[in-house]
């Protein structure tokens, strides 16, 4: 942590997105100590007093991560996010997919700047909500993994997964045509860092769309195929890569650790906590003791299993996959990075595909999954008993 960012620094980054608790800047300076890499800036709540530093877990939180004691250690929440990507996500999705990045100090001038210079960037609703947090004395920086050295990047979120998890390259490409055609803040693809296609900011927003022979024309230098089809080829690059790299099969695997789903998971969760079970208490007595009395009867290493389990697939859920493509040069054999070739443009192709947002999910958080899991099922009902209301009109009789 010896470099430091001051307010002079702040003009070299520029903004590159936003999600509920950050910022992403990308670099477009000189220094080769920043060249290619993202700052991940903490957001505070307007409405919560912002503080610079986060102590990790209450005991029930420590609890869960009991066994792994780099983790345990950790004094700050930030600490214990870097700890969770690096010892619980990367052995599960692969290392070479993963990079959990280092602090470096920034002063508070360069965070004022730098709130200055992206607010007219910032989606009006993202404003609202929440503002840089200039109090913090650190930052997460990561290596920039939607590009190469001058070259075409793309990036993809997860969509469909019916189709996108098949694991049959027809319905991947399936998918990634579905994600192209509304691509909201799902399906990304930038060149040279600069965001083409695709949400800038979360929500539905488009602001940086390109769109038909707009997109065609920017690919032409990069894709070499016939008029017309440089965007069909792109997406066939798209899936070849997803279906060739494995990822989703290691994505889907931690996705499952989720074995008893929130519903279940939540009886665990207030055995650990110490708390009465308010799902059972609000299913009445006689119903709750018919169908969950198994879940509060087995040991505490079993319910801190399911929960600590349903929390790391949590994750796998709401991460984003970055798939950066370089063309190869002919005779180039001694690229450290994987390769595709793409037998409808004659070319091939190196690609790298890194799993971001691998945010650790803190343990409060299970509540506010069963809620919302609660809320999806009624309104499911409320749309099925309006969609039959008709037929039962129509069924009651006329005159």
């Amino acid at each position: 942590m010896e470099v430091a960012l001051l307010e002079n620094d702040a003009s070299h980054w520029v903004y590159r997105g936003e999600g509920a608790e950050n910022l992403v800047l990308a670099y477009n300076g000189s220094s080769p100590l920043f060249v290619g890499k993202v700052l991940r800036i903490r957001k505070a709540s307007r409405k919560v007093a912002a503080s610079g530093t986060e102590q990790w877990g209450n005991g029930p939180e420590r609890l869960i991560w009991k066994d792994d004691p780099d983790i345990l250690s950790s004094p700050l929440k930030e600490i214990a996010q870097q700890r969770f990507v690096q010892s619980v996500m990367a052995p599960r999705l692969g290392s070479q997919h993963i990079d959990a990045g280092i602090y470096v100090l920034v002063s508070r001038e360069f965070l004022e700047s730098v709130e200055k210079n992206v607010l007219c960037q910032r989606p009006p609703w993202r404003i609202e909500a929440a503002k840089v947090n200039t109090d913090c004395d650190y930052e997460l920086l990561l290596s920039d993994h939607s590009v190469f050295p001058r070259s075409i990047i793309a990036q993809v979120s997860e969509y469909g997964p019916l189709d996108l998890f098949s694991g049959s390259k027809k319905e991947i490409h399936k998918a990634v045509k579905a994600l192209f055609t509304t691509p909201q803040n799902n399906f990304r693809v930038f060149l040279n860092g600069s965001l083409i296609y695709g949400g800038s900011g979360g929500g539905t927003d488009s602001t940086s769309l390109m769109v038909g022979e707009e997109f065609e024309d920017v690919l032409k230098c990069v894709i070499q195929a016939d008029i017309g089809m440089h965007t069909e080829s792109f997406l066939q690059l798209v899936t070849e890569a997803v279906s060739k790299s494995g990822v989703l099969d290691r994505l889907l695997e931690v996705q499952k650790l989720d074995i008893f789903d929130i519903e279940g998971a939540i009886h665990a969760y207030y055995d650990i906590v110490s708390k009465p079970c308010r799902v059972c208490r609000d299913l009445g007595e006689d119903i709750a003791s018919h169908r969950f009395s198994s879940l509060h009867s087995i040991p505490s290493d079993e319910s801190l299993k399911i929960v600590r389990d349903y929390l790391i697939a949590a994750t796998a859920k709401d991460c984003s996959l970055i798939i950066s493509f370089a063309p190869r040069k002919d005779g180039d054999s001694a690229s450290p990075y994987d390769n595709i070739y793409l037998a409808s443009t004659d070319q091939s192709f190196d690609y790298k595909a890194y799993f971001i947002d691998l945010d650790m999910k803190p343990l409060k958080k299970m509540e506010y999954y069963y809620e919302l899991d609660q809320k999806i099922v009624s309104c499911y009902i409320q749309t099925m008993n309006t969609e039959h209301q008709p037929e039962k009109i129509a069924s009651s009789g006329g005159l």
